[in-house]
């Protein structure tokens, strides 16, 4: 598992991430949401709801790995977006995941994140 599926994981645990579409509406709507995390995968709704909002917010959104890696990593099913709710955990989660593409994207690894 990568650094950023763990981290995710411990940002759960920490009660700092709102996870289904409803509780990162609510996120969003309360100005709680520092960052959302929306999965490659997700449905063409979902994501043009996602991106909308987070553009009329200014809330940074990054697109990483797919619904079952990240319900994995915070122990559900499936979830196809995540809000946090903590700016530290929020930078941290972005930086990974601009490391984690950046490998992928030269081939460098064989990590199975953002297929």
């Amino acid at each position: 598992m990568s650094k950023f599926y763990s981290l995710l994981g411990l940002c759960k645990k920490a009660g700092k991430l709102a996870g289904g579409e409803v509780a990162v509406e609510n996120a969003i709507r309360k100005k709680k949401a520092e960052l959302l995390i929306l999965a490659m995968d997700a449905s063409g709704n979902t994501k043009k709801k996602f991106y909308n909002s987070a553009a009329y917010y200014k809330i940074p959104l990054v697109e990483v790995g797919e619904k079952e890696d990240l319900g994995r990593a915070v122990g559900e099913e499936i979830r196809a977006i995540f809000a946090v709710t903590d700016a530290g955990f929020s930078k941290k989660l972005m930086d990974l995941a601009e490391k984690e593409k950046t490998v992928n994207e030269t081939g460098k690894s064989d990590s199975s994140f953002g297929k």
